[in-house]
């Protein structure tokens, strides 16, 4: 009951302030608060706020929350303890049957010891003056261009 009450004091203040903006010539506005305004009366005359009253008071449905709230809890833990791990059991077990040295000639993998693939920065030489275009001369050498 007074539920309801509110509901409907807060949709009239709701109307009001719409007929005021309306007054101020805010039309579009106008339309949109009285459009918030009218929902409260709706939930009531729908029995949303009988439900939910019910509900607000009720230890079963309290309790059912609790147990919605422990499902999730245990939900999110089980799957940030699987991500730290590596995922399932299946995924580990393939993770260690490729991490495994496979047969292979004794030099095929053997790596070098000179120079890698890029080859090594040499200075660049010192423009006369163009210090301007010296970031962009480095920016386009990092990239290989």
């Amino acid at each position: 009951m007074i539920a309801e009450t509110v509901c409907s004091a807060v949709s009239a203040a709701g109307l009001g302030i719409a007929v005021v903006t309306a007054y101020r010539k805010r039309f579009l506005a106008a339309a949109r608060i009285a459009a918030y305004s009218l929902v409260p009366v709706g939930l009531v005359m729908t029995g949303v706020v009988d439900w939910l009253a019910d509900t607000a008071f009720s230890p079963t449905a309290w309790a059912g929350f609790g147990v919605l709230g422990l499902a999730w809890l245990l939900f999110a833990t089980t799957r940030t303890v699987e991500r730290r791990r590596g995922g399932t059991r299946r995924e580990r077990k393939a993770a260690r049957a490729a991490a495994r040295p496979e047969a292979v000639a004794p030099g095929a993998s053997a790596p070098s010891l000179g120079q890698g693939a890029r080859p090594a920065a040499r200075p660049a030489p010192a423009s006369r003056g163009d210090e301007d275009f010296s970031d962009i001369e480095a920016i386009l050498k990092k990239h290989g261009i």
